[in-house]
């Protein structure tokens, strides 16, 4: 059965978890359907995600029942597969979205749990309802984060923050998430606030949000100063030198003109 659709209209991809019987947990064809939006996006036209769960949850992560169906896995050929890039698939279910060349915009409510969570950091940014639940799961069962949740959320979170939530699986609420840095805003209609923001980033110009973000996830990785200041000078360089681009500079410069005056 399908997990997961893609609807792409006016540079909008829409993607959306379809099994919110289930809390959209993650079963294999869930991880599966999301990889496969991953890729349906990145090559469509589409400029900014809105990334979505149907029903009362986000993600409720790891449907366990369904993985311990199929039986034994060898832990090891599994997990220690680099089959995308540098991940694994079940770490590419969140990677693949800090993948994209464009803004990813997560919309969450109910649980976010776990894999659920470690999906939503792979968002550029993230809009919660205010019933929305977050914790890093995976203690519970005696495990640990490895969706990407260690590429992801030192990023966003302080240190004892993020080993609070890591030991004791706790969930919190949204509010405390968006004063953790985990969310960036909470609102009552985050679908809604969401489209609108993807509205206004789907009319800027697009090799520009794509030079912003390449050069955002660059910034963050570890460069230093002087390899982010070059960086910074080569994108510009790129951006400057194509003819639309500066098109659309002198457009702007002709509305504030009166400013300048």
């Amino acid at each position: 059965m399908a997990r997961v659709s893609v609807e792409i209209k006016d540079h909008i991809a829409h993607v959306t978890l379809t099994r919110g019987d289930k809390m959209n947990a993650l079963d294999d064809a869930m991880v599966k359907g999301i990889l496969a939006a991953g890729a349906e996006v990145a090559a469509s036209d589409a400029r900014v995600v809105v990334l979505s769960g149907e029903g009362k949850s986000f993600c409720a992560g790891l449907d366990l029942m369904s993985f311990m169906a199929m039986g034994k896995v060898d832990a090891e050929a599994w997990l220690m597969e680099r089959s995308h890039h540098d991940a694994n698939e079940m770490q590419e279910v969140s990677m693949i979205w800090r993948r994209l060349e464009i803004p990813v915009i997560a919309v969450l409510q109910g649980a976010t749990y776990g894999g659920g969570l470690q999906l939503a950091m792979g968002a550029d940014i993230r809009i919660a309802a205010p019933d929305t639940k977050l914790a890093v799961m995976e203690m519970k069962w005696g495990i640990i984060p490895d969706m990407g949740g260690m590429v992801l959320l030192p990023k966003l979170v302080r240190s004892d923050v993020l080993r609070q939530l890591t030991y004791t699986a706790a969930p919190i609420t949204a509010a405390q998430a968006e004063a953790w840095g985990m969310v960036t805003s909470v609102c009552d209609d985050p679908l809604a606030e969401a489209q609108a923001m993807a509205a206004e980033i789907a009319g800027k110009g697009p090799t520009a949000i794509r030079a912003a973000k390449r050069m955002i996830e660059y910034a963050e990785s570890g460069a230093s100063q002087s390899e982010v200041l070059l960086r910074e000078s080569a994108e510009q360089v790129k951006l400057i030198g194509k003819p639309e681009q500066m098109e659309v500079i002198a457009a702007q410069m002709q509305k504030r003109a009166p400013v300048f005056k």
